[in-house]
């Protein structure tokens, strides 16, 4: 791998620990200066590594320019002052200065005392969650405004304000007390769960998928369920979820880096220790009375990793769809209930239910019903999947929607040019 490649992946698994840690050491009234000195380090790394070379432990040159700049900062902004003796700050030594610690057991404790510092009860629920995507998981401002369905302008304002509102009130990297654990939880599992959506299916990064956010999520939340703070059913259920979803990853991507749709999956490629730990994760996730949306989110994912078809297999996961709308509904999760509806009643009370929905503007809807009508009237079904295509936004999409307009007619090609 060489330079242009490694250091965007240590970016993404690099920046938000340097962050962490000196956000511990400094105090998250300083959470710019964390930001800055880790983003000064990475472009130390760009200046620096393709005229000298890639270091031999690349990781470690990164912690310790980011500890020397943290020094340096430390020095010129005298943090310290009233513990320190000005002679000592002038005169500054290593030995005088407070320790920044990038072991691997703070970066852990950092990390995830960092998670629930930003999932601060004062703060809106949508600025917890924007804040922990942008600091502590990388995402750029374009992905959090994707996520939120938002411009990019909103996003910049409501990471100012939560920021500022951070600073303004000095709150300390540590675990929450107990009875405020439960509170933040949600908002940190809300987020792991966004970065992992965002990995597995990305309509801002045109790939089919970014593997590493999926499994930086699935690192924080196995930090969670390792910790005696946060080892709850919840967060388990949210691990089986991941697990089962990454146990597809090798069967998800053809040859040529094109999307492989789940019935053209090869079931020899689907990683099985992974489907085995999710099962694990489901069974630790089943103590206590509460049933969270990721338990039957799981639950559904652990179906589809049983690739044989039966009614039985489609019946339990309507059955846990019409749960889920219950407790949260959603556009996908209404869209997902209606083609597993379909395997058990067929496609024309599918179509009836589809219908019911009226997601005119969401090109899922459209793409649900060209494969429903599919058969039954190829006309209408050439239709959706031209509506579906005009609204699509990553050409994993435009090539699947391709595909199945290919498929109605023999020689069929849509009259739309998605070329780059």
């Amino acid at each position: 791998m060489d330079h242009q490649e490694l250091i965007p992946h240590l970016f993404r698994t690099e920046f938000r620990k340097i962050t962490a840690v000196l956000c511990n050491a400094f105090g998250m009234d300083h959470i710019e200066a964390a930001e800055d000195i880790a983003a000064d380090t990475f472009l130390a790394a760009l200046q620096t590594w393709p005229y000298r070379g890639i270091p031999d432990h690349p990781s470690a040159w990164l912690y310790a320019t980011a500890k020397n700049k943290a020094f340096n900062y430390i020095q010129r902004n005298k943090l310290y002052s009233t513990k320190i003796l000005p002679a000592q700050i002038r005169n500054a030594d290593h030995r005088f200065l407070p320790d920044i610690d990038l072991s691997d057991q703070n970066i852990r404790d950092s990390q995830l005392q960092m998670l629930f510092a930003l999932c601060k009860p004062s703060l809106p629920v949508e600025a917890q969650i924007a804040l922990s995507l942008r600091i502590l998981c990388g995402l750029g401002i374009d992905e959090i405004a994707r996520a939120f369905l938002t411009s990019k302008e909103t996003i910049h304002k409501r990471l100012y304000r939560a920021k500022e509102k951070l600073c303004a009130e000095k709150e300390a990297l540590r675990f929450p007390p107990e009875h405020e654990i439960n509170e933040r939880l949600g908002s940190v599992l809300a987020t792991l769960y966004l970065l992992f959506s965002e990995g597995y299916y990305s309509e801002i990064h045109d790939s089919v998928m970014r593997e590493e956010l999926c499994l930086e999520a699935m690192r924080l939340v196995s930090l969670l369920t390792e910790d005696r703070h946060t080892d709850r059913p919840a967060v388990h259920a949210l691990l089986a979820l991941m697990c089962f979803h990454a146990s597809r990853f090798k069967a998800r991507k053809g040859a040529s880096g094109e999307m492989v749709l789940y019935e053209d999956q090869d079931e020899t490629l689907w990683d099985q220790a992974l489907i085995s730990r999710g099962v694990e994760c489901l069974h630790k996730a089943s103590r206590g009375e509460v049933v969270s949306k990721y338990h039957l989110e799981a639950a559904i994912a652990y179906w589809h990793t049983v690739k044989k078809e039966s009614r039985e297999k489609w019946e339990h996961i309507l059955n846990l769809y019409d749960r889920l709308l219950q407790l949260e509904a959603s556009p996908i999760a209404a869209l997902n209930r209606v083609f597993a509806l379909s395997k058990i009643k067929g496609k024309e009370a599918a179509i009836k239910e589809a219908e019911k929905l009226k997601l005119l503007e969401n090109p899922y809807y459209h793409t649900l019903l060209g494969k429903l009508y599919t058969g039954l009237d190829d006309g209408i079904a050439e239709k959706h999947f031209l509506e579906a295509l005009s609204r699509v936004r990553t050409r994993a999409d435009q090539n699947i929607l391709q595909r199945h307009l290919s498929g109605l007619k023999p020689g069929f090609r849509p009259g739309l040019d998605f070329s780059p």
